[in-house]
């Protein structure tokens, strides 16, 4: 099969497209998909700079990608929930040995982390949503955010924040989030009721005693200021450090770090407000599967600039 591999961590110069990559086993519990879309997230930049190296005790040739939309080709003997035809997408667990992400054109999921695309969602929407999606779920139940909640999401154009805007306004709450002048308009569009130029303002000048905040940009001091006694602050960007969570236990704040748990559930919940046109999925720029066109991913993502999701497509629509 054809696979996106790196044989050493480093820039975006590492990644190469092979035509003759093994092909996964599945076991009894998983499926194998083939591969119509990806897409590229943070975490996979991180991963291929080494940022990772001591989560994960990878051997080289190494694939990244945790985001897939496809086509099932072959169900294990204990799959009952999916058949060989159907459309689905994951975010699927993380491969221990690093040998098999969703930069291939084949990909064993268990099935507990698949869900059924919707009819009329694209494989490029269905691959932009699985990693940033149900981390925008997770994380807004981790914050307890229900109707009424004032919540800050920072960076609102990014993968995470475009999908929890929405999620947050379709729980009730008034949000309140970050973004450079020219994604303004775009985030009041998602729902953002206050919009932060981060270039002009800080966020500790606009609002204050808010419930909750959704950190995917590290500012955990400034998010921590910006909380009422009794609020939670959910970070997905940074550690906390022992002064920082002494000073949210002193001010009466949870400050937590969050990690994303994939789960086929969420997904089929985002795959709902999808279909019922109660959820909208950004894709930023498609590029495509070959090593010029994943490098040239990579590097939209770690520009910053990217507004939605980034997404390399194996078979284009």
């Amino acid at each position: 099969m054809k696979a996106a591999i790196i044989n050493q961590f480093g820039s975006s110069n590492e990644l190469t497209v092979v035509d003759n990559y093994d092909e996964p086993d599945i076991a009894d519990n998983e499926v194998l998909i083939e591969t119509f879309a990806t897409s590229v997230n943070p975490i996979d930049y991180k991963a291929r700079q080494g940022a990772l190296r001591g989560m994960f005790n990878w051997t080289f040739p190494v694939v990244l990608g945790w985001d897939i939309a496809g086509v099932i080709t072959k169900a294990g003997a204990n799959v009952t929930e999916f058949s060989v035809g159907d459309r689905v997408f994951a975010r699927p667990d993380m491969d221990a040995t690093g040998k098999f992400g969703s930069y291939a054109t084949l990909m064993a999921v268990n099935v507990d982390k698949v869900a059924l695309m919707p009819d009329k969602m694209t494989f490029a929407e269905a691959a932009a949503l699985p990693l940033a999606g149900e981390t925008a779920l997770q994380m807004l139940r981790t914050l307890q955010v229900t109707a009424g909640s004032k919540v800050l999401i920072q960076a609102g154009a990014g993968g995470v924040g475009i999908v929890a805007i929405q999620l947050a306004k379709l729980m009730g709450s008034t949000v309140a989030t970050t973004a450079g002048h020219a994604n303004t308009e775009f985030v009041r569009q998602l729902g953002a009721d206050i919009v932060i130029d981060y270039h002009e303002r800080a966020i500790t000048d606009v609002i204050s005693k808010y419930d909750a905040v959704l950190d995917s940009v590290g500012d955990i001091d400034a998010g921590l200021d910006v909380l009422a006694p009794g609020g939670r602050l959910v970070t997905i960007s940074a550690n906390p450090t022992e002064e920082q969570l002494a000073i949210a236990e002193k001010m009466h704040k949870t400050l937590t770090a969050g990690w994303l748990q994939p789960s086929g559930k969420d997904l089929a919940e985002l795959a709902s407000y999808y279909q019922n046109d109660r959820l909208r999925v950004v894709i930023d720029s498609k590029f495509p599967f070959t090593t010029d066109g994943v490098r040239s991913a990579h590097e939209r993502v770690e520009s910053h600039h990217a507004r939605g999701k980034v997404v390399i497509e194996m078979k284009p629509e």
